[in-house]
């Protein structure tokens, strides 16, 4: 039995199942690896709840658990006048009705048809907003997401910052929400002023949350393809004690989303809703405790909020309560310096340990080359180096099973029929001549992890959206337009086969001359960047296994 052969078919059969498993997931399906979900530790909607769309105050930091009265609409159909703020960046409009984010384009990013990216809507066919109000035990009617809003001041600050004010009132309780946005930034400072006309000794709440069904986004790869198509569409969640979650919004709908809703004071958290290379984030202040909460509105139409007390708000005075919403693409070094944990909305999955310090130097290569096709090929290179001691050993394992690769045949044919003699003699032989039959298979055991890294790497890298390398590489995030990157890659494996000795089981001869079709044909859906990484790998390799089999090659068998 040649042993090097089958652990080398075992270890690409995993690493096609690993891979596969990452598709799905990115897809939004379920993990191929895991379980049921966990129950969730948050009370199931009442049916009050369930008609309304204000939030429920969840128990915990806010207050003990109760409902609000159904509200007479949820987001109201006609969302009344659009007020427009905008940067160089970030174009927002602010609707009459509620004071919601109802619309959100990326300057800077751009479709297929070099339009600004969505990523608020509020239409028939498509509704995703973020939005903000109050709530408070008992009956009291207060201003929130469906309230009537007027514009009470625009412009810009002493800063030269765009900033819009809208107060709405309602029971002697004024709601005033003020949005600013910086040049250059993604996030909106948002100002929650909240004050009180007469007696009244009910505790307050304010709410943030968003608000999404759970269609896909667009493709909106430059030049479309398969991976400009949704990955991992649905809210997601940051608190100090879980860091990052994802939520689907099957979950949701079977309440079966698993958690932290309490939040202490002083500890970081945050709410988002994620899609592929982009996101958005509500992100308010730490003084007090928090709650967070999940919940489905309508068929199809779900949120994810966080609700903050303000307490009893005095006669005659005023409570401010401060948030930031981020809305924008998932830009590692950008998130990171908007909150504890957001570069977390760029996701690697379960390789982030090894997929965080791949872009990190890949990043700084692309800082001295400017183009992210150089860039992979330099840390292509680099690896290959870093592993070459490793990869040398096992290069001279195979040329040396290629040697004795003769002696194995007439074994073969000796111990026709006798197995268990056959591997004795085998093993024998391997030992007098000082061979390790596994040995080959290290680098590939070593690479499958740094590729798969890679690929969670090049996949959710908004950095490398509609980046060009060369000539008919236009973006390296999509597939090959041509398919020319796999079918080199099919003939380097190809070539690579032949440098290996051929296994004396037929069987497995043809299941390694196959190898190269197969995994051509996997390759012809991946980015091209990475494809192009595991070109230039395949290309390094043979020209190092071609060295150490000439070199093999002028000693006697």
């Amino acid at each position: 039995m040649d042993f090097k052969k089958t652990i080398l078919w075992a270890v690409f059969s995993l690493s096609g199942l690993m891979l596969y498993n990452n598709w799905i997931v990115h897809e939004g399906k379920p993990s191929l690896f895991s379980g049921a979900p966990a129950n969730n530790n948050q009370p199931a909607p009442t049916q009050a709840s369930a008609r309304s769309d204000l939030p429920v105050q969840v128990s915990g930091a806010t207050t003990t658990a109760n409902t609000v009265p159904p509200s007479t609409s949820g987001l109201p159909a006609d969302i009344g006048e659009r007020f427009v703020l905008q940067n160089d960046v970030l174009a927002l409009e602010i609707s009459a009705n509620g004071a919601n984010l109802v619309e959100a384009k990326l300057l800077k990013e751009l479709t297929a048809e070099k339009q600004p990216v969505e990523l608020f809507q509020h239409t028939p066919t498509h509704t995703y907003v973020a939005r903000s109000g109050l709530i408070a035990l008992g009956n009291a009617d207060l201003p929130n997401h469906t309230s009537a809003f007027k514009l009470v001041q625009s412009g810009k600050d002493g800063s030269g910052r765009p900033f819009i004010v809208l107060v709405s009132e309602r029971n002697g309780v004024k709601l005033e929400k003020t949005f600013v946005l910086t040049p250059g930034s993604y996030v909106v400072d948002v100002g929650h002023r909240v004050t009180q006309a007469n007696t009244n000794t009910t505790p307050l709440v304010l709410y943030t949350e968003i608000v999404r069904d759970g269609s896909e986004e667009k493709k909106i790869g430059p030049f479309g393809g398969a991976f400009a198509a949704s990955t991992f569409t649905g809210p997601a969640v940051y608190t100090d004690s879980d860091k990052f979650k994802k939520v689907e919004f099957s979950e949701i709908e079977k309440n079966k989303v698993s958690i932290t809703t309490q939040v202490a004071a002083g500890k970081p958290a945050w709410v988002a809703m994620v899609q592929h290379y982009f996101a958005s984030a509500w992100i308010p202040g730490d003084k007090v405790a928090r709650d967070i909460y999940t919940g489905k509105i309508d068929n199809n139409l779900y949120r994810i909020g966080m609700q903050i007390p303000l307490g009893v708000v005095a006669p005659g005075s005023a409570v401010v309560e401060k948030a930031q919403l981020f809305v924008g693409p998932q830009e590692e070094r950008m998130l990171e310096q908007v909150a504890p944990g957001l570069e977390l909305l760029k996701d690697y999955g379960y390789l982030t340990i090894l997929a965080k310090p791949i872009f990190w130097l890949l990043e700084k290569i692309h800082s001295y080359v400017g183009n992210w096709g150089w860039a992979i090929i330099l840390l292509t290179i680099l690896i290959k180096t870093v592993f070459f001691p490793l990869s040398a050993a096992s290069y001279k394992s195979m040329a040396r099973m290629k040697e004795v690769q003769p002696r194995l045949t007439l074994m073969k044919e000796q111990f026709k029929g006798e197995p268990q003699k056959l591997n004795q003699a085998m093993m024998e032989m391997y030992r007098k001549e000082k061979i390790n039959p596994v040995g080959g298979c290290l680098p590939v055991v070593i690479q499958i992890p740094v590729f798969i890294s890679l690929y969670w790497v090049l996949l959710s890298s908004v950095e490398m959206r509609g980046a060009p390398w060369i000539l008919w590489i236009q973006d390296l995030s999509i597939p090959d337009p041509y398919y020319i990157l796999p079918i080199i890659m099919a003939i380097s494996m190809f070539v690579q086969t032949k440098l290996n000795p051929t296994p004396p089981d037929p069987i497995q001869a043809k299941v390694m001359m196959y190898m190269p079709i197969i995994f051509s044909i996997m390759f012809f859906f991946f980015p091209a960047g990475l494809v192009l990484y595991w070109v230039v790998n395949n290309l390094l390799s043979i020209a190092q296994q071609w060295q150490i089999n000439k070199l093999f090659g002028k000693k006697a068998v």
